[in-house]
């Protein structure tokens, strides 16, 4: 089915940023083929499939039927299974060791009005959240004398409450601009009856990427009634006003989470810092959960640190591909990351493609297709 879908793709088009959109239907397999980290090698060196990001089906985990057949009987109080492994989540990258630590702070410079104006309202929303939770970073010097309680007294540190407010907030909003723009797109295709040029996919997966987030620090804490209403109040306006600002400048509303992203990164970070340094002392030792083991196929024995290395890393992802897909035309011009997505090597440490990489990147994309096309035909 392949190999057919391929050869119906058409030849590239002077005024596209690429091949015709038609070969966007390869993407569900070949997306999973030539991602990052232990996907594309597992797809390259036919490794067993459990080292993938797809993971071992439910029904390989040992008392996998046992459990099934006690969630789907009549009077089962719950059909939500206790551990769910595998194709239940979108496509999202594994990432080594090495990738984990190549992330880099960066910030795109702010060019045109757009830009100007995203960077402002990020920079804005930063200062007024920083203010009402009570959070003032301070670079502390190596040898600094001061107790990590001394520092918290002093608004200087967060503890660890006060980094899941944080980080529970803000996750429950980053979730919404994804799938903001993967709905418009959708309801778009739709209505124009035209191919999206595999926008829609990345989307999504930025989406649920979020949402997991929010799953994996949601298992250790509850929030409160009063936390969840203003969760409930800034997702509710945030929602409408990017869904009425997209619908204006998807550009600029890409700029926008791409900026909100640089700000995800450099929160991570600072916690990261603060965390390898004994700054959360309640966070030194504390295991990961296991959604996480199971999401980003960490060790067993990973700790809440190398959760949020990955989490990191996926925030990375995100500010690069959206500030990249915010130097495209959103109408014309095919997503590069529908059929891979670099590595956290250039991820971590360029902030974004502009057009012309973008353009050689799915060249490069589509030739590795066509390479493995013609592996296929003379092992046949």
């Amino acid at each position: 089915m392949l190999k057919s879908v391929i050869a119906s793709a058409a030849p590239l088009q002077r005024n596209s940023l690429l091949y015709s959109r038609t070969v966007v239907l390869a993407y569900p397999l070949w997306r999973r083929s030539f991602m990052t980290s232990g996907i594309r090698r597992d797809a390259l060196t036919d490794k067993p499939a459990q080292t993938t990001s797809v993971g071992p089906h439910r029904h390989d985990q040992p008392g996998a039927a046992s459990q099934a057949s006690q969630l789907t009987r009549a009077d089962a109080v719950s059909t939500v299974p206790t551990m769910v492994r595998g194709d239940w989540v979108l496509f999202h990258p594994v990432y080594t060791p090495d990738e984990l630590r190549a992330v880099e702070v960066r910030h795109r410079e702010a060019k045109t009005l757009g830009d100007k104006a995203a960077f402002g309202m990020v920079k804005f929303a930063r200062w007024i959240f920083d203010r009402v939770s009570g959070y003032k970073h301070v670079d502390i010097p190596p040898n600094d004398a001061m107790t990590v309680q001394e520092r918290r007294a002093a608004g200087h540190l967060l503890d660890d409450h006060g980094w899941l407010n944080r980080i529970l907030f803000l996750e429950s909003i980053a979730g919404v601009p994804g799938m903001v723009a993967a709905t418009l797109r959708h309801l778009t295709s739709l209505r124009a009856m035209r191919r999206d040029s595999g926008w829609i996919h990345t989307c999504l997966e930025e989406a649920e990427n979020e949402r997991m987030h929010l799953m994996t620090f949601m298992t250790l804490k509850e929030p409160s009634l009063f936390f969840r209403a203003i969760i409930l109040g800034a997702q509710g306006v945030f929602y409408n006003l990017f869904f009425l600002s997209y619908m204006i400048s998807p550009r600029t509303c890409h700029r926008f989470v791409g900026y909100l992203e640089e700000e995800a990164v450099l929160t991570y970070t600072r916690c990261i810092e603060d965390l390898e340094a004994g700054r959360i002392p309640e966070w030194t030792d504390k295991p990961a959960p296991e959604i996480a083991i199971d999401y980003w196929r960490l060790p067993p024995d990973a700790k809440l640190l190398d959760v949020i290395y990955a989490v990191r890393s996926d925030e990375t992802t995100h500010r690069f591909v959206n500030h990249s897909l915010a130097n495209l035309k959103p109408s014309t011009d095919v997503n590069p990351f529908a059929l891979r997505e670099p590595d956290m090597h250039v991820k971590g440490k360029k902030i974004d493609f502009d057009r012309s990489e973008a353009e050689q990147y799915v060249r490069e994309s589509h030739e590795m297709i066509e390479k493995q096309k013609r592996a296929e035909r003379e092992s046949a």
